[in-house]
């Protein structure tokens, strides 16, 4: 009897302890499937304060300027607000709203269409034409962009050559103590063409420079700037191929002087954008020079391989310098000659331009316009010719598009979005907008409590690239 008792009892206290083993086995699986079931309520209350804070976010962008998307396809948050005065309580306080105040939010990083060089202006453009037109579109003139520049670098070498001649041909009239006649002088009537306004000699008979001026100082690049701050990664881009897209672009949405009926601030916008001037007359004259120079180069380079317009060119070398006879100063004279023959060429081909025409890149035989004899009816009465039509050739927009590719991004981007910022104030009546207030990307850290004491810390952006 005592053994079995003695038994039974050793059977109860084994089972009293597998119970209390269970038993904390239990506490610590019900402590552990609580401590997950806090985490997790911990973090969907984590994701819900997310999606709060980005859907408010996304409300608050949505509140884009709607006719600066209408007009030139440009997404931006106007920052003011409508009052003309950008504070970054201004954005907070359309979060608190969309949000219904549950979470504390501050800007960290900002950044407006005019910051970093404009690089948000520019990503929309381009993922706005790459959308529209596709690379395709672009990639047949990339192999013309290195002709372009080569071009402009021609064309200053020449600037530089013709001033070399000008020096030499000088030192030899000085040392015979001679000058060339006036009267029929090639280089002389070139020299005052020059010297002439330059509109008088490219200007269609038919059409009047228009006469809008705008102020300098209230223009977007002159005046100070409105900026963001903080720093946001770029990615890498193909430069040709963005600053075609962008040229692409300009044309598209701004107006230039074959174009009719322009409303805008000035009715040569991109010119305006080329040169940067205060009125249209003076920034269609920047760009009628730009366009002489350009065009004398292949002008000049076809001459020269010319022999018959090379032996016309010193058959008048000889008869102007007959009394001189110096064989030097004949010399000279011809290549005078033949540098004011291919200024006489480029005027014609601007005024074709001007017209509406297309003049070809390179120029042959066959489209050649100015005979030599014709270059001293040039600037007078009797000079009707308007310059012929290549189909085959270039107009007016394709030349601009070169200027643009061939100039400075930052400048012709500030210049840009100050057209747009004039036009929204003139045609839309808007007189509060700013490009420099208009919020193209954002970074915000937010704060909110969640129970019990515990604070959640965390970051969201948004940008319309």
């Amino acid at each position: 009897m005592l053994g079995c008792f003695s038994l039974s009892g050793r059977q109860r206290v084994c089972r009293g302890e597998v119970t209390a083993y269970l038993s904390l086995v239990f506490i610590l699986l019900m402590a552990f499937i609580g401590g997950i079931m806090e985490s997790a309520s911990i973090q969907l209350a984590k994701n819900y304060r997310r999606a709060d804070t980005n859907r408010a976010l996304e409300c608050v962008f949505a509140e884009y300027q709607k006719e600066l998307l209408e007009e030139y396809d440009i997404f931006a948050l106007e920052g003011s607000y409508e009052t003309g005065e950008y504070t970054k309580k201004n954005v907070t306080d359309r979060l608190d709203y969309y949000d219904a105040g549950r979470v504390k939010h501050e800007v960290e990083q900002i950044q407006f269409l005019t910051d970093n060089g404009c690089s948000d202006y520019f990503n929309q453009i381009k993922a706005y034409m790459e959308h529209k037109y596709g690379l395709d579109a672009v990639k047949d003139m990339l192999g013309m962009t290195d002709m372009w520049g080569q071009q402009q670098e021609r064309a200053e070498d020449y600037a530089v050559e013709e001033e070399a001649w000008q020096k030499h041909m000088d030192g030899l009239l000085e040392e015979s103590e001679s000058e060339l006649p006036q009267e029929n002088n090639p280089i002389a009537y070139a020299a005052k063409l020059k010297k002439s306004p330059i509109l008088t000699l490219v200007m269609p008979k038919e059409k009047a420079v228009s006469e809008k001026v705008v102020e300098n100082e209230n223009m977007l690049i002159s005046r100070q700037r409105n900026q963001g701050y903080g720093m946001f990664t770029e990615a890498a881009a193909n430069e040709k191929i963005s600053s075609l897209l962008y040229g692409d672009y300009l044309l598209e949405h701004f107006s230039k002087f074959t174009d009719k009926d322009c409303l805008g601030v000035l009715d040569y916008e991109l010119e305006y954008i080329l040169a940067g001037k205060e009125s249209d007359r003076e920034n269609l004259e920047y760009v009628v020079r730009r366009l002489l120079l350009l065009r004398f180069v292949p002008n000049y380079a076809y001459i020269q391989t010319d022999s018959e317009m090379k032996a016309e060119a010193q058959t008048a070398a000889m008869a102007l310098c007959t009394i001189l006879a110096v064989p030097a100063i004949t010399e000279a004279a011809e290549a005078g000659i033949l540098l004011a023959w291919a200024y006489g060429e480029a005027i014609m081909d601007v005024r074709a331009l001007l017209k509406g025409s297309k003049v070809p890149l390179a120029k042959s035989k066959e489209s050649w316009q100015l005979q030599l004899s014709k270059l001293f009816i040039l600037g007078t009465e009797e000079d009707q010719n308007e310059g012929r039509d290549d189909e085959h050739g270039l107009g007016y927009s394709d030349y601009l598009r070169m200027l643009l590719f061939l100039a400075k991004k930052d400048i012709t981007a500030l210049r840009s979005l100050g057209v747009i910022e004039q036009n929204m104030r003139k045609i839309h009546g808007q007189t509060y907008f700013r490009a420099d207030y208009c919020i193209s990307r954002i970074e915000i850290s937010s704060v909110c409590d969640l129970r019990r004491g515990i604070q959640y810390k965390f970051r969201t952006c948004y940008n319309y690239n």
